[in-house]
């Protein structure tokens, strides 16, 4: 299964990407909406796990992106904010399979992209 972490706080990314790679995930991890649509016009990914709010914004932009040429691909939104709590991103991204607080727990997000991926199958 090949990852795509989008996260601009790093610390938090590596813990992620490490945890996600333990369970024998492939994973990428960017941290700025450029480097992830130049990563995505080259390589295809299964799941994007994709900070709401990233350093330098447009993180929908990510994810549009996504839906575009890898259309299979889901996108697991985090934030640390309310903002879209009501489930609203759903009606925005197509491609939106869930959203987590960026608290969340490895292990959890570990098997939250097993689910996504999962479903797809």
């Amino acid at each position: 299964m090949d990852i795509l972490i989008v996260e601009s706080q790093g610390e938090l990314g590596i813990l992620w990407q490490r945890h996600l790679e333990r369970h024998g995930m492939t994973v990428v991890r960017t941290d700025t909406r450029e480097t992830a649509i130049g990563w995505l016009q080259n390589y295809a990914v299964d799941i994007i796990i994709l900070d709401l709010f990233l350093s330098d914004g447009a993180a929908l932009a990510v994810s549009d992106f996504a839906n575009y040429k890898h259309p299979k691909a889901k996108v697991i939104f985090v934030t640390n904010t309310s903002f879209f709590s009501d489930g609203s991103i759903f009606a925005h991204c197509a491609n939106a399979c869930a959203f987590m607080p960026s608290a969340v727990p490895p292990e959890d997000l570990a098997a939250l992209v097993e689910h996504c991926h999962m479903a797809e199958v």
